[in-house]
């Protein structure tokens, strides 16, 4: 077993998730809700987290603007393990970021790093944790990163599918491993149909393990713009330095995911098999596989009342009142000075709405 000294993790926690606008606000984004119980998102992370490893051991990057806010609702990492970018730069920015970190800290080249998302719901943590510990085991010797794969539950075109090849002799048994063979980002409806039913694919749900050395290497061959970035950061070993360059050069770095910088261009990556229930909180449909639906099939935080409304999504607060009548199928958030109406299939289009938002002066104040 891997000496759990020599295990560290990262959670990306730098978007704003504007999915969840009008929730979701430029000063209090996504991960700093409270979605699913009394909890953010990114304290249920971080607990899930140290159950692995120690606080010293465990990193968040972030946007600058929410560095003190997570510092205050993670008073048990050191203060320095909460970084800010001052700009964002997707997942291949944030974990060259993450890996330049760590070279600055001397951690070895044979410790294991652990990279998770800040917005998953996780069901249980003593599966996370014996999936992630045997990922921790695969990644220390197989000399490649280890994908967590989850079995698709309905043909999604919003996850990214890998393939799933040979299976491969690692662990104890009880998490099956195989080789990748293959990537497909955000299928077609009709492709998602087709992949479900072959009962190989499996999505990518964005947790990595790998060990420091193997990931300074792929992105050396694969990504040379975000390692060095990777490089110069691990010559700063001052923090007021590292506020400075990241001010000064971040933005030059890629704006690119981890996905399609290198995971896809990888000839070889292992894909564990997810143990434990999983959902990816990316929209407001995210919260029908977290909270029971009424006998009218809505699902309801907040206080709402309905006559004839139906397969509905409802979030506002307590203390005001949401009605509706003769609806289905709709999203209606009220939060403060916005309240957002929109079919239910139409959820991811609301980053759209935001983006729109953005372009008219008038409207920039309800971001």
């Amino acid at each position: 077993m891997t000496d759990r000294s020599k295990i560290y993790t990262v959670v990306m926690a730098g978007g704003r998730g504007e999915r969840f606008w009008p929730q979701s606000r430029q000063n209090c984004p996504k991960q700093l809700l409270r979605l699913l119980g009394n909890l953010t998102l990114i304290e249920q992370t971080t607990a899930r987290m140290l159950s692995i490893t120690s606080p010293e051991n465990c990193l968040v990057v972030t946007n600058i603007d929410y560095v003190e806010p997570m510092r205050s609702l993670l008073p048990m990492l050191p203060a320095e393990n909460i970084i800010g970018e001052p700009v964002g730069r997707d997942t291949g920015g944030c974990l060259a970021l993450a890996s330049g970190v760590l070279e600055s800290r001397g951690v070895s080249d044979d410790a294991v790093v652990i990279a998770t998302p800040a917005d998953h719901s996780i069901g249980s943590l003593p599966a996370l944790s014996r999936t992630l510990l045997q990922a921790v085991e695969t990644a220390s010797f197989c000399n490649a990163p280890v994908l967590i794969g989850v079995k698709p539950e309905f043909a999604s075109t919003g996850y990214g599918y890998i393939r799933c090849g040979n299976k491969l002799d690692y662990g104890d048994g009880t998490i099956r491993f195989y080789a990748a063979d293959g990537f497909k980002e955000k299928p077609s409806t009709q492709e998602a149909d087709t992949m479900l039913q072959e009962d190989v694919w499996r999505w990518n749900s964005g947790i990595f393990v790998w060990t420091h050395g193997v990931f300074k290497k792929i992105l050396s061959e694969y990504a040379p713009e975000l390692a060095v970035i990777a490089r110069e950061v691990g010559l700063i070993k001052d923090n007021r330095v590292l506020t400075e360059f990241l001010r000064d050069e971040f933005a030059h770095a890629p704006d690119i995911s981890i996905d399609y910088a290198v995971m896809e261009k990888l000839d070889y990556l292992v894909v564990a098999e997810c143990a434990f229930d999983w959902a990816d909180i990316g929209s407001w449909t995210a919260l029908r596989s977290q909270i029971r639906a009424d006998k009218n099939n809505n699902v309801v935080r907040g206080t709402f009342a309905g006559l004839d409304a139906e397969n509905c999504i409802v979030v506002g607060e307590t203390s005001q009142l949401i009605a509706a009548i003769d609806v289905k199928d709709l999203i209606i958030v009220n939060q403060g000075d916005v309240t957002l109406v929109c079919s239910e299939k139409s959820a991811q289009r609301v980053k759209e709405l935001v983006q729109k938002l953005d372009d008219e002066p008038s409207l920039r104040k309800f971001l």
